[in-house]
């Protein structure tokens, strides 16, 4: 694991990975009390060529520098901490994932930005998400509890978004469901899914086919999945790289969908998909919504998955493979020689 000190007064401290143990914190710490804590969570891969490669390693970076920032912990060097991670993944290259956070350290009683924090990344092998073949969810669209409001932190990583989810999945499983849907406001706005972005697939009446996904306006948090599948999508639309299988007539939008949307389409056999998105699963298709006491029933095909969640799952993995050659898969290079306790500081 890695661990980077930080106080007021000096900055940023001598980065060093030590083997994987407990942390020591003082029982006054800010972040047990006010939850002064973010994280990110990547995935390093073995590509077809042998290279262990991390995908848009940069945008959790800057993600977590955005983050940081919301709640007044330091932020740092991207680039520099990308250069350190990439040093532990080489040391731990079989068993590849890491998993960076960053909590305020400070021993104080009373709400303020801290004195000090500590930067970690630990590192865990994760087997395949769905082990025999794709899994589809049944969501339960929640609307008596919320997870994020304009002008709060929904579009941040913080570890205080997390925990009052908890209870509502638990209460989502009760009834035979796997994960919440949250809605917002009175108009029942679909914002994410469980801890995932969200995207639908509608069929319109002039025949086109629209790939539609809630607007991030810092309620959502901006995912690294969704961001490359917009990309990907955006370059179908437009004629720069075609994907097989994907609709020749594909329109990408951000939008506000309304849970009413969905229903109506439903019923008139014009929802197509819907599925999930993140790091851990890649894609996550939905193939029931729970709402107002029915169920909205949508398609997901024999393979589990509708053709355009499967299109874009495909070129995905193929860039994380190695099969298709991206930028976005960066190439874990040697770490800094000699002593493992002297990295480049990230401030």
């Amino acid at each position: 694991m890695i661990t980077i000190p930080w106080n007021v007064i000096s900055g940023w401290g001598t980065p060093k990975i030590i083997p994987y143990a407990p942390l020591s914190l003082d029982p006054s710490c800010t972040v047990l009390h006010y939850a002064q804590t973010v994280f990110e969570g990547m995935k390093a891969y073995r590509d077809e060529n042998n290279k262990v490669t991390m995908f848009r390693p940069d945008m959790n970076m800057k993600r977590m520098n955005r983050s940081a920032a919301r709640i007044s912990l330091p932020t740092f060097d991207g680039e520099e901490m990308l250069e350190i991670i990439k040093t532990l993944v080489k040391l731990d290259s079989h068993w590849i994932p890491q998993e960076p956070g960053h909590i305020g350290t400070q021993r104080a009683l009373g709400v303020a930005p801290p004195t000090e924090a500590l930067m970690f990344v630990i590192c865990s092998p994760v087997g395949p998400y769905y082990k025999n073949g794709f899994k589809p969810v049944r969501l339960l669209a929640t609307s008596n509890f919320i997870r994020a409001a304009p002008g709060g932190t929904g579009g941040y990583k913080l570890g205080a978004n997390y925990a009052p989810g908890v209870v509502p999945q638990v209460l989502a499983a009760k009834e035979g469901y796997d994960q919440n849907l949250w809605l917002l406001g009175d108009e029942h706005y679909l914002t994410e899914v469980g801890t995932m972005n969200l995207l639908v697939v509608f069929k319109h009446p002039d025949g086109t086919t629209e790939l539609a996904t809630p607007p991030l306006e810092d309620v959502i948090l901006p995912g690294v999945t969704r961001d490359s599948i917009l990309a990907l999508a955006r370059d179908h639309e437009s004629g720069k790289a075609r994907i097989p299988g994907l609709p020749n007539d594909l329109k990408v939008r951000e939008r506000h969908i309304k849970m009413e949307e969905v229903k109506a389409a439903a019923e008139s056999g014009n929802l197509l998909e819907v599925f999930g998105a993140g790091t851990a699963a890649i894609v996550c298709p939905v193939k029931a919504i729970g709402y107002q006491g029915k169920d909205i029933d949508i398609p997901v095909g024999d393979q589990g998955m509708g053709p355009v969640c499967k299109a874009i799952l495909d070129q995905i993995v193929a860039r994380q493979m190695g099969t298709v050659e991206s930028d976005w898969s960066v190439v874990v290079t040697e770490g800094t020689k000699g002593s493992l306790k002297g990295p480049k500081p990230i401030a």
